[in-house]
């Protein structure tokens, strides 16, 4: 049996300014803005390519302060295309860098070494790692 991750609940301050930011400048797909009610509003994007969604909104139950989630992971084929994109989008987005041992290092590194890093508008904080072309 497969077992397949569908969403990630990211806790926001804004619903409408964090719909802006990772629709229009980090390029995520919005599946649908969905109001159910006054205290009910779920709006599910998805990653171009994406298997898993984010949802963003207010009477989930989920609770968590906005900004409180680390560690997000995407995965990209070209981590220089991908800070491009999020450069060109405006979000402050680190430089590619690499890791040597627990340190974080300017530039590329080997297979599965390579990252860039963003936090949303709240403080959600997401890392980009490239995969190897032969993976």
């Amino acid at each position: 049996m497969d077992w397949k991750l569908e969403v990630v609940i990211v806790p926001v301050s804004d619903i409408d300014r964090a719909k802006q930011f990772y629709a229009e400048q980090v390029g995520f797909v919005v599946d649908h803005d969905t109001r159910m009610g006054e205290s009910v509003r779920i709006v599910q994007l998805t990653p171009v390519g994406s298997g898993c969604s984010i949802v963003i909104g207010m009477g989930m139950g989920a609770d968590m302060p906005p900004g409180s989630l680390r560690g997000l992971q995407l995965l990209v084929d070209d981590v220089d295309a991908a800070h491009a994109q999020l450069v060109a989008g405006g979000v402050d987005v680190s430089p590619v860098c690499h890791f040597e041992g627990a340190t974080r290092v300017e530039g590329r590194g080997g297979r599965w070494n390579s990252f860039v890093f963003f936090s949303d508008p709240d403080g959600n904080s997401w890392a980009v790692q490239e995969r190897p072309e032969d993976s």
